[in-house]
This record gives structure tokens, sequence and C-alpha cells, in this order.
């Protein structure tokens, strides 16, 4: 079985977005670039965790090889909903990223999970690491579907920005549990399954 590795190196545009009112939102990354637009459904945690690891990665790139960095997003913050259509060519199971030294740009991969089990696990590597400690890095099968992009730093600081206000934009947090709240409050384990509004 054939697999499809949709690449944008670089896409004209790459943000993490969401279709659905809160509550019932369902997170994607979409890449557009030359005529081409692809969607891939992944978990809120994804989301979260790929800005996560992307800040890690940005900072070790400037501590290890001088990566200049953005402090903040340049340019207009990029607020506007997914490109349509949005259809979800595969859903996320694993996140890859790496930093190429020689261009200064950071790769992200998105892989299709295995129909088997779901691995939300992210792997963070460097170019140069690639051939250190080859054993560290769990085998991916080469016949998932995967997304790939190649981006800037500044690109990446956007990301990361807009991702950010995605994970936070869903339902308000319970003060108590820290589980999200629905408009009619929430069963919050701390007042022992009592409703909380």
């Amino acid at each position: 079985m054939t697999h499809q590795v949709y690449a944008f190196e670089p896409p004209e545009r790459f943000v993490a977005g969401t279709v659905g009112p809160p509550g019932e939102r369902t997170f994607y990354l979409q890449a557009r670039g030359g005529g081409r637009l692809v969607s891939v459904a992944l978990e809120k945690m994804q989301v979260a965790l790929l800005a996560e690891k992307l800040e890690e990665l940005l900072a070790e790139a400037h501590q290890r090889f001088g990566a200049e960095l953005p402090a903040t997003a340049e340019g207009p913050a990029d607020n506007e909903p997914l490109d349509t259509p949005v259809d979800e060519e595969f859903r996320v199971g694993t996140l890859g990223l790496a930093f190429d030294v020689e261009t200064s740009t950071v790769i992200i991969e998105a892989i299709a999970a295995e129909e088997v089990e779901f691995d939300a696990e992210t792997e963070t590597e460097t170019a140069e690491d690639d051939d250190e400690d080859e054993d560290a890095t769990p085998e991916i099968s080469d016949d998932l579907d995967r997304l790939r992009v190649r981006l800037t730093p500044a690109e990446v600081r956007q990301f990361i920005d807009r991702a950010k206000r995605v994970v936070n934009a869903g339902r308000p947090p319970c003060p108590l549990c820290g589980q999200p709240l629905d408009p009619a409050g929430h069963l919050c384990p701390r007042h022992n399954g009592y409703h909380r509004r």
C-alpha cells in the first residue's frame, strides 16, 4: 500500500485551527501552498504539546547553533478561520520535529496514526543528532501518510502564538479541578460529584 507525503517546503500558510463549537471542536493542522490545501486532524493535547515542543526546539537551536530567533511573532496575527473545504486527509498519531542547521529552518512532520494504536508521543530531535543515536528514535512505519512543512523561526513563532490562542479559546477551565466548564456547569470531582455552575 502506497503512502502519501504532503510536503510544503515552505507553505504559504500553516496553522492550527478548529471546526465546531466549544466542547465539540475538532482540531486540525492545515497547510496551503502551490494550489494545494491539506488538513489533518489531531487532539487538542497534541496541538498544545506541539506548541510547547516547538518553543523548546527554538530555544535549543538558538543555544546550540546560534539561530536568530524572533522574540515575538512578526507582522499581524493570523486569526482567520481555516481555509475551506476542511477535508481530513488523516488523523495524526505522531509529531516529529527537527532543526535543519544548514538552512536554519524547522521541519514539522505530522504522521498518520496506525490502525492498531494511537501514539500521541512527540519526538524532538535536531538534524545533527540523526546519526548519533538512531536507536533512541522510535521506529515509524514508512507506510503511513504524513504532512511535512518547513518553516523559518519567525514562521514557527507565528504558528506557536496562534496554536496557543486556539487551544485557549475553548471552554473556560473550572477554577477547582481545571476541567472544561460547560455552559450548564459540570460534575466537579472536587465537589464530590455535585454540579458546579
